[in-house]
């Protein structure tokens, strides 16, 4: 049998894009940048510039852990929410400014790309969250560790889901955006993708669900039509990338256009180093 994992956005979408850039360019450093983020209107509505699209227990956890990225060719441990990064999107019609941190979500990476120089995955935020969560470390409210409080042992993590979780949920008419910028680069030439995918408002289908739920579809219409041949537990890079696969990545960008999701990819001269730097 073959088990397809992880193929949703991210990870998913964005292990097969940076995989078909690196192929593409001969890459040795490479960086994923990707986010569920509430839409500006929504955004300012909420704390922290952010609004639940899915297990927020779970956001908080990737705020706190240890990282393996690759650095110097070699698999080494970073903090979460390091390696800031702050850009300018200027894709797909959009013109915003954007921010980004290292967090967990493509590990198969270090296996199936073990030979770049460097990749971490950066998750996207808007201005101002990753200093809100900088705030919150500090103050030990993410601490998982019990304490002591009035008699009874509470878990600082716990206490504050309980006190913010009510006011991330989306109010009425807040929408959602997946956004994803990947670079992969080569010892002459950078591949790009961009993505802006935004929620379908008239289906009452958030971007997350969209974007989330075609990559798995599509993936799974491959598979039952016996396109992806591996055996086995199959990373979506292994399953779509490379060039026994040209075919199969056009017709899954194909596909996601047609459900209107739009990912755009530019190859261009290599300029700088600096963008992708971890």
């Amino acid at each position: 049998v073959t088990l397809l994992d992880g193929m949703g956005f991210a990870p998913g979408l964005s292990n097969v894009t940076l995989g078909e850039g690196i192929r593409r360019v001969g890459a040795k450093r490479a960086v994923a940048r990707v986010g569920g983020i509430p839409s500006r209107e929504a955004a300012a509505r909420h704390p922290l510039q952010y609004m639940i699209t899915w297990s927020f227990d779970h956001v908080l956890r990737e705020y706190m852990v240890g990282v393996r990225v690759l650095e110097d060719g070699r698999v080494s441990e970073v903090e979460a929410t390091s390696g800031r990064e702050s850009f300018r999107f200027k894709e797909c019609g959009i013109d915003e400014e954007l921010e980004c941190a290292i967090t967990p979500g493509m590990p198969s990476f270090l296996y199936t790309h073990s030979h770049l120089e460097s990749f971490c995955e950066k998750t996207i935020r808007w201005p101002g969250h990753w200093q809100a969560i900088d705030t919150l470390k500090e103050c030990g409210l993410l601490d998982i560790a019990p304490i002591s409080y009035a008699g009874q042992a509470i878990s600082p993590r716990d206490f504050f889901l309980r006190l913010i979780e009510p006011r991330l949920k989306p109010l009425p008419g807040d929408e959602d955006v997946c956004v994803m910028w990947n670079s992969a680069q080569g010892s002459e030439e950078q591949a790009d993708c961009f993505m802006w995918a935004e929620a379908d408002s008239k289906n009452g289908i958030t971007a997350m669900a969209r974007v989330t739920g075609s990559a798995a579809a599509i993936a799974a219409r491959f598979l039952a039509q016996g396109r992806i041949g591996e055996k086995g537990i199959v990373a979506p890079e292994e399953a779509f990338c490379g060039e026994l696969y040209g075919e199969l990545y056009g017709d899954l960008l194909q596909e996601l256009k047609r459900r209107g999701i739009n990912i755009v990819e530019v190859i261009k001269p290599v300029e700088s180093k600096a963008s992708l730097d971890a």
